[in-house]
């Protein structure tokens, strides 16, 4: 029993320590204000992050920011002012809700549509919850 517990420390000392680091971050919305408007360069990047569909987390964006908006050349034109503080809040509300689980809050899902009803099924735990269909 004794050599199992020496052997038992060395295997301890060669192990690497495990560092809980989130791998998963949101990079933050790049854009700029044009007289009362507020163009977004970068919400196509954010969204294949997400692995969500654009026009998705734009409606959500819009009605959050209560706005209106569209998507010309690439880019975002919201029709007011607004902080790019508030925005990348808005889109960690959105990450929270429809991407991120609720079980094992691993970024890894997929949203299903199942009659009147969407899902946010978990590829990692395999957990389903529900979330808002309409937005």
């Amino acid at each position: 029993m004794e050599q199992y517990n020496k052997l038992l420390e060395q295997a301890y000392k060669q192990i690497k320590p495990i560092t809980h680091s989130e791998r998963f971050e949101i990079p933050k919305i790049q854009g700029h204000a044009e007289g009362t408007k507020t163009i977004l360069t970068n919400l196509q990047q954010i969204a294949s992050y997400l692995r969500r569909d654009q026009n998705h987390l734009l409606k959500f964006l819009l009605k959050e920011l209560a706005t209106s908006g569209a998507i010309k050349n690439n880019r975002v034109i919201l029709q007011r002012k607004i902080s790019s503080a508030k925005i990348n809040e808005k889109i960690q509300d959105y990450a929270k809700e429809f991407v991120i689980c609720k079980e094992c809050k691993k970024p890894d899902t997929e949203l299903i549509k199942d009659k009147r009803f969407t899902f946010v099924h978990c590829l990692a735990c395999g957990a389903k919850h529900s979330v808002r269909a309409k937005i």
